[in-house]
């Protein structure tokens, strides 16, 4: 199977806090393998612009070690190399002040679209996009990319939408989440509804509940003054699990363009329940085997920030009521996995003699190994009478699609040429950021308020015991975490 690549219009994108972490690992290798694909024109440049008194060679070479560091050497050739370098530019100047917004000025050519990615702190998003509107840098059709976190709550996440409405339409703001632009999220989006075979059983008649897993086996790591300000509810449930949650749970939209989808998540988002105390399980993964613990990770013994963090759910409306929505995430534990598991209810009567029937599953695995997993039951072959077993039928991508599969394009790939394109469909609307505040918001309030601190759990496990007994009590429990 071959992909098709279609080329974008030429450009001129600005990385702001080009020499960070972000543009060294996700973008500039991005960039490059879209320019290999043949999808990125001759004509496009980037301009990375930062505090760092470089000159354009200093970050050409910058670039050079990002792209021997996190793109495979199968897909590095001296020319292509050297090709990506010649595109690149580079400005020194000062977010907050008036060094270098005129070098920038210049740089930009007419007749091209203008894209400016914000890889900074979101304190500095008021003050670049106040200057790239005073000096005429961004034009109408301009578009500006901004990272998350969207605000730390609904109060900062507004005034964050008011500031960068000041100065740029809500049809130029590009709120980016990779996990949108993984490959196998957008297949959930074929799989519903792009085949008749699913979207019917697609309702609490037929689905018993759903399960949405990101498991990470790294700690908080250099993030530890961050994270420790945020927590696993705010860091990775607000914006990645939520936008699951919204993928899986959402109506059909009436076309797939950007107005369209984001307004059925928009209805998720707004039909969520409170979430009750019994309902929460908090972790904190402490030290074992001779490594640090989340406090000494975090450097501070007594932070009662959670590293892990797992609900139950509620969509209140006429599809969904009655079925549960288990998410979970936590940091340390047994494996990296990212999935999502709609598990059906059992047939309404057996005409088998023999017990033991299980559920139908559908898997939607994200990371590692992206694919689509379905489990049946079957005849178990040979002799003996009617003996079902369970068996997948597993369509993995790497398998599937051959080496087209194999390497597909990363998130940050197909979310930047989106942004080129013009395509806002897999980018949060600022409405979508404040539900999902409004919905978050209470959780913590409520969880400070009483005192709770998280519970520890040991590095390698599935996270704290109640987390396990949260599946328990209603019968049920949480599929294995594994690679």
């Amino acid at each position: 199977m071959v992909s098709r690549v279609i080329p974008v219009e030429p450009f001129d994108l600005v990385v702001f806090g080009a020499t960070g972490d972000l543009a060294r690992r996700k973008i500039l290798p991005a960039l490059y393998r879209r320019m290999q694909a043949g999808q990125v024109p001759a004509e496009a440049r980037v301009i990375g612009a930062a505090r760092a008194g470089q000159t354009r060679d200093d970050f050409r070479a910058f670039a050079a070690a990002a792209l021997a560091d996190f793109v495979p050497a199968a897909r590095r050739d001296a020319a292509g190399v050297a090709a990506f370098l010649d595109r690149l530019d580079y400005v020194a100047l000062d977010a907050t002040g008036a060094a270098g917004w005129d070098d920038l000025a210049a740089l930009m050519r007419p007749g091209v679209v203008r894209a400016f990615y914000f890889s900074v702190a979101p304190a500095l998003f008021g003050a670049i996009a106040e200057r790239l509107h005073a000096r005429g840098i961004a034009d109408p059709g301009s578009r500006i990319v901004v990272e998350k976190p969207f605000g730390h709550d609904l109060t900062s996440a507004r005034a964050l939408n008011a500031t960068l409405a000041r100065h740029f339409d809500e049809g130029q703001i590009y709120r980016i989440d990779h996990y949108l632009g993984k490959e196998t999220v957008q297949n959930l989006m074929a799989v519903r509804f792009g085949n008749i075979l699913f979207e019917p059983l697609w309702n609490a008649r037929h689905v018993d509940h759903v399960q949405i897993t990101v498991a990470e086996t790294v700690g908080v790591g250099g993030r530890g003054a961050y994270y420790d300000r945020a927590g696993a509810m705010r860091d990775m449930v607000q914006n990645h699990l939520m936008q699951l949650l919204c993928l899986i749970a959402m109506e059909p939209p009436w076309h797939f363009d950007p107005a369209a989808v984001r307004d059925e998540k928009l209805k998720v988002i707004r039909a969520l329940a409170p979430v009750p105390a019994a309902d929460i399980v908090r972790g904190q993964y402490a030290a074992t085997g001779g490594e640090p613990g989340y406090a000494e990770d975090a450097g501070n013994p007594d932070s009662t920030t959670e590293s892990f963090v797992a609900l139950k759910v509620q969509v209140r409306n006429w599809r969904w009521q009655g079925t549960p929505f288990y998410l979970r995430t936590g940091k340390r534990l047994r494996a990296r996995t990212s999935e999502i598991a709609v598990i059906f209810r059992d047939p309404p009567h057996s005409i088998f003699d023999q017990g033991g029937l299980r559920q139908n599953e559908l898997v939607i695995r994200l990371q590692p190994n992206e694919g689509i997993n379905l489990k049946v039951m079957i005849k178990e072959p040979g002799p003996g009478g009617m003996r079902l077993v369970q068996v997948p039928l597993d369509m993995s991508f790497a398998e599937a699609l051959g080496p087209e599969g194999a390497d597909m394009p990363d998130a940050y790939e197909r979310l930047i040429m989106d942004v080129i394109r013009g395509n806002q469909t897999l980018f949060m609307r600022g409405d979508e950021v404040e539900a999902a505040w409004a919905w978050t918001d209470p959780i913590i309030a409520g969880w400070e308020a009483r005192g709770d601190r998280p519970q520890p759990y040991d590095a390698g496990s599935s996270g704290p015991e109640d987390a396990l007994a949260l599946m328990h009590r209603d019968g049920r429990k949480w599929r294995e975490i594994r690679e």
